[in-house]
Formats: structure tokens, C-alpha cells, sequence
């Protein structure tokens, strides 16, 4: 028994020397990269980066006194950044809308900007060649007050066939919402429960698309999640579908009758039809 504890013993304690030795390593290699960093702090390349000069928010202007300079290291700016002031108040130009809400010595980026000249409607957030498009919403239609400008859905079309009765299909696969209600500003948080309608972004073809859907039956939506880029094919459900069954086909044979008189009575027989 005491051979046996004292193995145990002196595997423990091998076991936490180890586990020292590995601390201690990676806590060396921390302390080592850092005095490297502090060495190398007087050779990394800055550039001037403009950034917020006070917290901004959607719809208010950008000008001149609302903006500061501050020193970057090249490899760390931010995509869209601005560091020439041609690029944010080109000839003519003295102010710009904000669309996203910025904080002081945040950097200032052309996303989050109207183009210079323009106001901060739905026609900022429209790409190229998209239309804006409608839908009403009720709490449960708009995912009980879950969506925000910004977010992507699939949009789903309920409605009657004449051949399966009641179906159920998706129609236009992570179409971007613009605006929620009159509001297309990203950044809002308030209870947006009781929304009426969802306006999204959708080209001339798919705004046709919905107009007719609209028309023939009612739209449902679905929420798609931030970085959900797969793909999600043809979706269509039928009511037999849902409830697990199969449609049956019910042919009925021809029946064809002859009139005839029982006293005051008239009476129809059946009789095998006869081409």
C-alpha cells in the first residue's frame, strides 16, 4: 500500500512540475513578445485615420467641426476608413448624413455615411438596380418584433392550388430588409413588436414576384442568421405533406339512369351507361 501511495505520490507530483514549467513557458513567450512590440513601436507605419469628433447618430448631419484626426498603424485601419479629406467632403460639399451611429474617436467609415449630396431616405440603402418593395407584417408575420433594417429573411408564400389544395413555398430565398415601419435606421432599439410593415430590397423581377404573391395569398417571414450564407433550395409544403399522408386519387365510374312512373311517383334506376 505505502508503494503504491508513494507511485501516486510522485506521479502527482511530476504531473504539477509540468504543468509549472508549461505556465511558465507560455508566460516567458508573452513577456518576450511584448518587449518585442515595445522595440518595434517607433518603426510600425501610421497614417492619419479622421474619426468622430462626438457621438453621432442616424439622420444627423457630419460636418467639419464634428470630426478629429488620429494616428493609426497602417496595418490596423479599418476597411472603408477615411483619411483624405476629399473623400469625405468632396468640392461643394460640406456636410454628410450619417447612417450608422458612431462613437467619439471612432473611426469614420464611408459605410456608415450617405454618398456626398444625398439625404438619409430609403434611397441611401438601395444597391444599384433594386427597387424597395412592402409587406405588410402582423406580430406573428414579422417575427414578433425581432426584425431590423439590416437583417435578411426568406420570404414564404401561403395560398391555394387547384391541384394541392393549400401550400406553403419559399419564393424569394435572404432578401435584405431597408426599413422596418418608416424607419430604416439600423441602430434603433425600441420595441419594434407592433410593426405594420417591412420594406426590403429587391430587384424589378422579384418585386413583380411579390406584387402577384401579395395578391393571390399571404406572406410569411423568416429570419436568417447573421453569417447563414447556405443555400436553401426549393422549399414547398402541402397540407398531405405536413400531415404525414398520401393524397389519394378517388375515380368514380359513370352511372347513368332511366326515368320511369310508379303511380305518381318518379323514379330513377341506375343502369350500365352505354356508349
Amino acid at each position: 500500500m505505502r508503494i503504491l501511495f508513494g507511485a501516486v505520490l510522485i506521479a502527482g507530483l511530476g504531473l504539477s512540475g509540468f504543468a509549472v514549467f508549461q505556465v511558465h513557458r507560455y508566460i516567458s513567450q508573452l513577456q518576450a513578445e511584448l518587449s518585442s512590440a515595445r522595440a518595434n513601436a517607433n518603426t510600425v507605419e501610421m497614417v492619419n485615420v479622421f474619426v468622430a469628433g462626438r457621438e453621432l447618430r442616424y439622420g444627423q448631419q457630419l460636418v467639419a467641426g464634428d470630426v478629429g484626426v488620429a494616428r493609426f498603424p497602417a496595418h490596423a485601419v479599418p476597411e472603408g476608413a477615411i483619411s483624405e479629406v476629399e473623400d469625405l467632403f468632396p468640392e461643394g460639399i460640406d456636410h454628410r448624413i450619417v447612417l450608422r451611429a458612431m462613437d467619439p474617436r471612432e473611426p469614420i467609415l464611408l459605410s456608415k455615411l450617405t454618398d456626398p449630396g444625398r439625404v438619409a431616405g430609403l434611397t441611401s440603402h438601395l444597391t444599384t438596380g433594386k427597387r424597395a418593395f412592402t409587406i405588410p407584417v402582423n406580430q406573428s408575420g414579422g417575427i414578433a418584433g425581432f426584425l431590423r433594417p439590416g437583417d435578411h429573411v426568406d420570404i414564404f408564400w401561403t395560398g391555394r392550388t387547384r391541384d394541392d389544395g393549400e401550400i406553403t413555398q419559399l419564393i424569394q430565398p435572404r432578401v435584405r430588409l431597408i426599413a422596418v415601419d418608416q424607419s430604416a435606421d439600423m441602430d434603433r432599439s425600441t420595441n419594434l413588436a407592433n410593426a405594420r410593415t417591412v420594406t426590403v430590397e429587391a430587384t424589378p423581377q422579384q418585386a413583380a414576384a411579390l406584387a402577384q404573391a401579395q395578391s393571390s395569398g399571404r406572406l410569411s417571414l423568416a429570419l436568417v442568421g447573421i453569417d447563414d450564407v447556405s443555400d436553401s433550395g426549393s422549399i414547398e409544403v402541402t397540407q398531405d405533406a405536413l400531415l404525414n399522408r398520401e393524397r389519394e386519387v378517388v375515380t368514380r365510374a359513370e352511372v347513368c339512369h332511366i326515368r320511369t312512373r310508379r303511380g305518381n311517383e318518379l323514379v330513377l334506376i341506375e343502369i350500365p351507361c352505354t356508349n
